[in-house]
């Protein structure tokens, strides 16, 4: 039997060690958890409402990177004026979809400072995650059902790479006792799904709170409402999780 919720994962900033950049020294993993009729019923018609407003088609992909760069088909976002109309329809579309969000952020120049032989940024962020949507999971009564975790394709190589940990992390958690029975699938980004689109458009404001936690950030306002919560009602170490 299938679960109720779907997980889209996207992430923010590369894994390498080797060049850590100065102004973005974080690595991001998201996963936004969508209950299936939310995504049939709320998710993708304000998304496309979203892109009907602006593009005669919905056929564009949303692209965090190409939206800071303003590239095509962004290239309008050149326009301050319509750049901050934009910005604030997507901010508000966002904040009125139904998702649940789990991240785990990888400090890299903290890692490669405090570790000798630093285990991989991706691995450690990917472990941080399955272990809160695990939890989520059993809260959710979701145990004898299948979830699916869909990525984004980054090469067959890299794919096949990612499956393995993802698959040996699952392992590990099913010693602890129940555990979900998830899936992970790899779609290219001209299937144009929208939760992918979700997860990548919420990762970077993510990224840039962490490592420029000092600046205005009107982006991650609206993100930081949709993690999960600990019993304090704090999101910091339950849906967000900063590493070392």
């Amino acid at each position: 039997m299938h679960s109720d919720f779907i997980v889209f994962a996207d992430e923010s900033g590369d894994h390498s060690l080797t060049n850590v950049s100065r102004e973005y020294p974080v690595f991001v993993l998201s996963f936004c958890i969508i209950k299936k009729s939310d995504y049939i019923e709320s998710v993708s018609p304000l998304l496309q409402r979203f892109k009907f407003r602006w593009w005669a088609h919905d056929g564009v992909v949303l692209h965090s990177m190409r939206i800071r760069r303003q590239e095509p088909p962004f290239v309008f976002l050149k326009s301050i004026e319509k750049r901050e109309r934009f910005m604030a329809d997507l901010t508000d579309t966002l904040a009125k979809c139904p998702f649940t969000l789990i991240a785990g952020v990888i400090h890299k120049a903290r890692l490669r400072e405090q570790y000798v032989q630093p285990e991989n940024p991706y691995s450690i962020a990917l472990r941080f995650c399955l272990e809160r949507a695990h939890e989520f999971f059993l809260e959710q009564d979701q145990v004898q059902r299948q979830t699916g975790f869909l990525f984004e394709c980054r090469g067959r190589k890299e794919d096949a790479e990612l499956a393995i940990v993802f698959r040996t992390l699952c392992e590990r958690l099913s010693l602890r006792g129940r555990m979900p029975k998830f899936s992970i699938e790899f779609f290219e980004k001209k299937a144009n799904l929208l939760g992918l689109q979700v997860a990548d458009l919420v990762s970077t404001p993510i990224g840039r709170h962490i490592s420029q936690p000092q600046k205005s950030n009107r982006a991650f306002e609206m993100v930081q409402r949709k993690f999960v919560r600990g019993p304090n009602g704090d999101f910091m170490g339950t849906g967000l999780r900063v590493f070392p």
